[in-house]
């Protein structure tokens, strides 16, 4: 498969998590609200991995591998790689407690995650996903 379609796929999707994330937000369901929005950075920055044609382990923090590969991307977007990089981290480690909680400890999601978890995993979401829309727009039509 073509690395534009693969991208704009991600891209598409990542987008897709986003809906389903402030829908979420909405119900209050705010571990959800955290799950969706890493999967929407994880996305975001795999579709931009892809789309300069870089082999991406299959991880969902990709924040590191996006840092070195820097050169490879403009530099406003450098400028923005270490806050990025950090988003996915946090996110990442925050992936799979939203989905099981803590099982050792007895906590399930919903004691773990409350709303302004939740706000501000969308709000990062958010910036990371139109970061990378941003460079996949300019990325194709540079291209054209």
């Amino acid at each position: 498969m073509r690395t534009d379609v693969m991208a704009k796929d991600y891209l598409r999707r990542a987008k897709s998590r986003l809906i389903d994330a402030k829908s979420a937000l909405d119900r209050g369901d705010y571990p959800e609200v955290v799950r969706y929005s890493q999967e929407c950075v994880e996305l975001s920055l795999k579709a931009c991995l892809r789309a300069v044609g870089v082999e991406y382990p299959k991880v969902h923090d990709v924040g590191d591998i996006l840092k070195a590969c820097s050169v490879r991307f403009p530099e406003w977007m450098r400028a923005h790689l270490e806050e990025i990089s950090t988003i996915s981290r946090d996110l990442a480690e925050k992936r799979s407690p939203s989905m099981y909680g803590i099982e050792a400890a007895g906590k399930p999601p919903s004691e773990l995650f409350d709303r302004k978890d939740g706000e501000n995993a969308l709000k990062q979401a958010k910036f990371v996903h139109e970061i990378a829309e941003k460079f996949i727009v300019e990325f194709f039509e540079a291209d054209r």
